[in-house]
């Protein structure tokens, strides 16, 4: 670990970010130009705006003091999300707690692949989004389908919680219900549209996963079993029961689990649709729909998305 810096009250606002980006710059992590940025927005309570057209205000001693802490967790390899306590989805904010994934880019490609099999956008679909964590998928379809409803499950209350939070502060709060169960165990009914990033990491593999995932992310959000295909086999074989005709199901995978996960639904009885890459070129969503596998129908593997 990186010793961080010292910052004096009396330091102006530019001075100090010089100062934490030269920091975070010889630190030996795997950090982003704008971390420095970030982490002193934050420990000052500023904006953007505010920082260019005020750099040169003092940062204070109350700033000083926040600001050296930021630095000094994110020097340790705690990420910047969770230092925040925030981050950015599909342009919404959304707040973190421990129990919550910190949103990632390569989920949106589950909002695009989910909006895409919806293109009526003034229609009312009843979501469900299974292991909703921060709430991020299911907030982020009922910003684009204004008169959608959506359940989110989760396991973990505290991380319904959260859930709940950001979707009453992105708007969407009266158009959106939370409930604690276990996968579909508890649910019945009819669904217009089913979304799921779940588990995925097989129990062995994250013991090498980087220092900022394994030691900051939530264990029941990244352990998938043994093979990490235990959600998708229970998701899988509950979706028929839970999917209105026709409807799809859109689920996350990793990047080498796309052709297995697809195989599962089908053998579930699942109609495959296509399989969607992320903006890096991985295979990172694979869309079913509710229905018969007929031999014609052939997985299609799309672009990943152009937002």
């Amino acid at each position: 670990m990186s010793p961080a810096p010292a910052f004096e009250p009396g330091l102006s606002r530019r001075a100090a970010l010089r100062l934490a980006e030269t920091a975070v710059a010889a630190a030996p992590l795997d950090a982003g130009a704008t971390d420095a940025r970030f982490l002193l927005l934050h420990a000052l309570g500023i904006t953007g705006s505010e920082l260019m057209l005020h750099g040169e205000r003092p940062i204070g001693p109350d700033g000083a003091a926040k600001l050296a802490d930021a630095l000094r967790r994110r020097l340790s390899g705690e990420p910047v999300a969770r230092i925040v306590g925030a981050w950015e989805f599909w342009s919404l904010p959304f707040r973190l707690s421990p129990d919550t994934l910190v949103p990632r880019p390569d989920t949106e490609t589950v909002v695009e692949t989910a909006l895409a099999a919806l293109p009526d956008r003034k229609g009312a679909p009843r979501i469900l989004d299974l292991g909703t964590g921060s709430g991020c998928i299911l907030v982020a379809l009922l910003s684009e389908l204004p008169n959608a409803f959506g359940i989110g499950l989760d396991r973990s209350l505290p991380a319904l919680r959260t859930a709940r939070g950001n979707a009453e502060a992105n708007g969407v709060g009266e158009r959106a219900a939370f409930l604690a169960g276990d996968w579909c165990a508890a649910l019945a009914g009819r669904f217009d549209l089913i979304v799921s990033n779940p588990p995925y990491i097989a129990t062995d593999a994250i013991a090498g996963l980087s220092a900022e995932v394994r030691l900051h992310d939530p264990a029941a959000a990244l352990d998938g079993g043994a093979d990490g295909l235990d959600a998708y086999r229970i998701i899988v074989a509950a979706a028929g029961s839970l999917l209105a005709p026709g409807a799809p199901l859109v689920l996350e995978v990793g990047a080498t689990q796309a052709d297995t996960v697809a195989a599962l639904g089908l053998a579930a009885g699942l109609a495959q649709a296509y399989v969607a890459a992320d903006l890096a070129g991985h295979a990172r969503v694979v869309r079913f729909r509710a229905g018969a596998v007929r031999e014609t129908e052939k997985m299609l593997v799309a672009q990943g998305p152009t937002r």
